[in-house]
């Protein structure tokens, strides 16, 4: 069984993927910035980490991520007006996440990313919704970039309903809506498949069931 990092442990698609991996026999490991988490996600079957992602080195990732397995980037600046965390956790958060996994030796790395972040921004799509874009689009070109065994999933319009297990997944999908625990169980059927290693994906809801997605896609 596999111990996996998970950067963001305290997100609502990182808490889906907790109970999917514990539930799998895996060892999660939630990197999260307030102490008072704790005791929710050990309940969920995970060990945490105490890191701050905005004011932590990579050296301090790094730690956290020894002896794990793989890493997967879930963490986002939020839906607030703060262009500054785009930049700082969006983006930030995962070159931080790609150099500790580096020092660490993990070569395994997984990111959430979103749908269509290489197209360019409408005019008044405004400044906040420009940042976003634009850090998770760097984001991924960096992890691309990386040298790491990496895949990057793009989903679509986060939803809290149940996992439907079908899935629409290609590198360009039609925009849609999804599921975050079909994008929890994305996460748990890349890390077990090497055919998902240097793929980026997006993710929306369709007809087609995962394993058959995956193995279309790839």
């Amino acid at each position: 069984m596999a111990r996996i990092a998970i950067v963001g442990g305290h997100g609502k698609i990182a808490q889906l993927l907790i109970g999917q991996l514990a539930g799998a026999g895996h060892t999660p490991v939630a990197l999260i910035r307030k102490p008072e988490q704790v005791a929710d996600l050990e309940q969920l079957g995970a060990e945490t980490a105490i890191v701050d992602i905005e004011n932590d080195d990579a050296a301090t990732f790094a730690q956290a991520f020894a002896g794990a397995d793989a890493v997967v980037f879930a963490a986002g600046g939020g839906a607030d007006g703060d262009i500054a965390r785009k930049k700082s956790v969006d983006l930030g958060g995962s070159v931080k996440s790609v150099d500790g996994a580096k020092q660490a030796g993990v070569s395994r790395f997984v990111q959430v990313s979103a749908i269509s972040v290489d197209e360019p921004v409408a005019d008044d799509a405004g400044d906040v919704w420009k940042a976003y874009v634009e850090a998770k689009r760097d984001a991924d070109t960096q992890l691309r970039d990386s040298g790491l065994d990496w895949t990057i999933v793009r989903p679509g319009g986060l939803t809290d309903d149940p996992a439907t297990g079908q899935v629409a997944l290609a590198e360009k999908v039609e925009r849609g809506d999804v599921p975050r625990a079909d994008v929890a169980a994305f996460i748990v059927a890349a890390l077990d498949d090497p055919r998902t290693v240097g793929k980026q994906w997006e993710l929306v809801g369709g007809s087609t069931p995962l394993a058959d997605a995956i193995s279309s896609a790839t």
